[in-house]
């Protein structure tokens, strides 16, 4: 297996080394509706409102993040991202309850942005051909992170205080932001004036959604992960409900979600070697369709052999849809907005973070019985459109689709020589 890794750059292995220090200690998201309702003393609906807001800044931030990369370099995005999300979640103890309905959506969207330009910096630095495996090997650490994470958070929590959760996780940031200033050595970072930054437009080139437009499979994409991103993440919200309706306690639900991360760990990088050679849209349309079928297993009857299958099937298709989807948003970007199209894709893809909850909690209140039918419904209709989607642009050439080695200086802020060294 090491050998489909081979063109996968230090600078990316660097890189996952410090994702993966930060994803260990990234666990406030898991705490922070305990940690109102609890030390904070606030009610459910606030707490909810509270946690709400941030997860409106955390869509925002990875909107937004690969549009500062595009024009002020990823690099530099990501650090003072990065940054600045470490000093607000470090100040929440220091906080009255009040100042963390502006702290929260600020981290929430600090860490957004690092996630958007973190994407966009990998895909800069890597050739074409190997980006599948590139986002694969970043993918698998931070689930291993996160996989440890929650445990060590709980232990922190209540051997010490709440408190300690925000400040592990803002210093885990701060070093984040270090070790890529170490990793991707600033050089080479100013622009030239031949270079698409600097073009008439205010220095970004051909507008992005020309560019989209240009190239409807990636618009078919971004509709289809935002769909697919709603049915995914009721895994969070009404699943662990559903479950409990029917006699199945919180044990069951932590083991049936360890085994997302398990799974995910266990099949990531084989997946990805074995098919980076095949065509993109058919892997990534497969796995949207194993999305839905994980939701229809459900309905085989209720127990813990349906909650294991249900949860085996969708690992498997995240495992398809998400790092393929992401190399292939890269694959398909024009020089000068790649960071754009990262933040795009970044972007619908935690959309289901806003509209998964209500809209599927509303849903199973008024109708129980129609949601996981739905989910799958909604799934394979997403799976059809992409695989369509591929069919038709068999057919057409994309105009100014991007055929590229790792990008030049101006769009990292670092050679990309350099950036392994």
């Amino acid at each position: 297996m090491a050998q489909g890794f081979k063109d996968v750059p230090r600078a990316v292995w660097l890189l996952a080394a410090g994702v993966f220090v930060n994803a260990v200690v990234s666990f406030t998201f898991v705490f922070v509706f305990l940690y109102l309702t609890g030390p904070r003393g606030l009610g459910a609906a606030q707490a909810g409102l509270v946690t709400g807001i941030g997860g409106i800044g955390l869509v925002a931030g990875n909107f937004t993040g690969g549009w500062y990369g595009d024009r002020f370099g990823h690099r530099r995005v990501l650090l003072a991202a990065s940054l600045a999300g470490g000093l607000a979640l470090m100040s929440f103890p220091l906080l009255a309850t009040a100042g963390l309905y502006a702290a929260l959506p600020l981290a929430q969207y600090a860490s957004g942005v690092v996630r958007a330009a973190n994407s966009a910096l990998v895909a800069v630095t890597v050739p074409e051909g190997a980006r599948r495996q590139a986002f694969a090997v970043v993918r698998c650490v931070s689930n291993g992170g996160f996989t440890l994470g929650p445990p060590l958070g709980a232990l922190l929590a209540t051997g010490l205080s709440y408190d300690w959760l925000f400040v592990a996780d803002g210093l885990g940031t701060l070093f984040f932001a270090v070790w890529t200033a170490r990793v991707v050595p600033a050089r080479g970072a100013s622009r030239s004036a031949s270079s698409p930054a600097a073009a008439p437009d205010g220095g970004l080139g051909r507008g992005v959604w020309e560019e989209l437009r240009a190239r409807p499979a990636v618009l078919v994409l971004l509709g289809a992960i935002l769909v697919t991103d709603l049915v995914y993440r009721q895994q969070y919200s009404t699943f662990p409900v559903f479950l409990a309706d029917h006699g199945l306690d919180t044990r069951t639900f932590g083991f049936v979600i360890a085994l997302n991360g398990g799974v995910i760990l266990l099949l990531e990088l084989p997946a990805a070697v074995a098919l980076r050679a095949r065509p993109p849209l058919p892997v990534i349309a497969a796995g949207i369709v194993l999305v839905g079928a994980g939701y229809a297993a459900l309905l085989a009857g209720v127990g813990l052999a349906s909650a294991v299958a249900m949860m085996v099937m969708l690992s498997l298709g995240e495992i398809l849809y998400k790092t393929t989807a992401t190399a292939y948003v890269a694959d398909q970007a024009p020089e000068h907005a790649i960071g754009r199209f990262q933040s795009l894709y970044a972007g619908v893809s935690v959309s289901g973070v806003v509209l998964g909850p209500p809209l599927g909690g509303a849903l199973y209140a008024a109708a129980p019985g129609l949601l996981w039918p739905l989910c799958a419904a909604l799934a394979a209709g997403a799976g059809g459109a992409v695989l369509y989607a591929s069919r038709r642009g068999a057919r057409r050439k994309v105009p100014g689709a991007a055929r590229h080695a790792a990008r030049p200086a101006h769009e990292t802020g670092s050679r990309p020589r350099a950036v392994g060294g």
